[in-house]
Parts: C-alpha cells; sequence; structure tokens
C-alpha cells in the first residue's frame, strides 16, 4: 500500500510538471518495486511508458463527416472484446462512446479529436491507433486509455473521466475534478449513461 502511495505522488508530481506541455512520460522500476516515473529521463534505466497522453481541454461538440451515428449494437462485439481485455466495465465503455461521438465513427471534434471515443491525434499515437475512425482501433485505444486513467486514479471512475475529458495535468494541478463547467458536466452525464447501460 506504501508503494502504492509513492507510486501515485511520483506520477503527480510528474503531470504537474507537465500542466503546460506535452510529453512523452517514461518509467521504471527500482530494485525494491517502486515505479518511478519522469518526462525529463537522466537514466538509461527510464523506459516510454506513454507518449503525449497529455489530452487538452476541448469542446465535445462533433463535425459530422461522412455519415451519421450507427446503431450502438454494431459496435457491442468489439465493446465486450476490448472491456474484457483490459478489464474495463463495457457499460463505462459504451457510456463514453455515447458522450463523445454519439456512436458516430467518424465524428471530428473541433480540436481535431477523432472516432467514436473521440481520441486526439498525439493521444492516439501514443496509443498506437493508426487509424482513429476504425471502429475497432479505436475502441481499443480508447478503452486501453480508460484502463490507464482508472489504474492512476486507483479505480476511481468520477477522477478517470475527468482527465480523459479536461487532461491528466489538469486533474493533478487541481487535485481533483477541475472547476471547469464543461468537465463536471461531461463526468456527470458519463455516469448517468453508465447506469442506464448497467441497468439495461
Amino acid at each position: 500500500m506504501k508503494s502504492q502511495w509513492i507510486i501515485y505522488a511520483a506520477l503527480l508530481t510528474v503531470l504537474l510538471s507537465m500542466a503546460q506541455a506535452f510529453a512523452d512520460i517514461y518509467k521504471y522500476e527500482d530494485a525494491e518495486g517502486v515505479l518511478h516515473f519522469t518526462d525529463a529521463p537522466t537514466d538509461r534505466r527510464f523506459k516510454v511508458f506513454m507518449r503525449d497522453i497529455k489530452k487538452d481541454q476541448r469542446l465535445r461538440t462533433s463535425f459530422r463527416l461522412g455519415g451519421c451515428a450507427k446503431d450502438p449494437k454494431e459496435f457491442e462485439p468489439i465493446i465486450d472484446s476490448c472491456a474484457l481485455e483490459y478489464g474495463v466495465d463495457k457499460s463505462l465503455v459504451k457510456a463514453v462512446i455515447q458522450a463523445e461521438s454519439g456512436y458516430n465513427p467518424n465524428a471530428v471534434s473541433p480540436k481535431g479529436a477523432a472516432g467514436l471515443m473521440q481520441l486526439m491525434p498525439k493521444t492516439a499515437q501514443g496509443l498506437k491507433v493508426v487509424n482513429s475512425f476504425d471502429p475497432a482501433e479505436n475502441i481499443r485505444g480508447g478503452v486501453r486509455y480508460l484502463r490507464f486513467l482508472l489504474d492512476t486514479f486507483k479505480g476511481d471512475v468520477p477522477m478517470a473521466l475527468a482527465a480523459y475529458n479536461a487532461g491528466l495535468s489538469k486533474v493533478a494541478r487541481y487535485g481533483g475534478i477541475p472547476p471547469y463547467q464543461e468537465t463536471r458536466n461531461y463526468v456527470a452525464k458519463v455516469m448517468n449513461y453508465r447506469s442506464a447501460y448497467q441497468n439495461n
């Protein structure tokens, strides 16, 4: 438990230092099993953990490009597979997709976020998503990112959602859900969608 808090504190320290800039995050595990994170590695033991994971706060209103919302059932096999692979509640995945794109695989936000789970280009690159408009790739990348955020915040779903919306560094800076109305509305909306999917 102590080592987990050390990990969490170390990660938050790094993220705070990255508040105004994109940066790759590096990590290494020492002999005592403690993970160390940095955006400026000075030791060869550090390896790339994730590239450009900061995600700018952005508008969620999507432009519709080359298509419209699809039947959510069309994506259930992909969602089920990715949710199982990464151990993420499939109701949460569906809720994020509903809030992000309304199940339009061709949706693009004014800031350039694309696809069902609205991945920013740099985030998609870090998650090895080549084509954000491919539903399978987009969902796999988005679920993988959700898994990372849930692990970072020890399973705290609202905090993970706040980071998905506003960026990890903003959540670290405020020590909780940032005081942005857009982010707070987003978290509440996704949680409501999740409850609806769970009840169904």
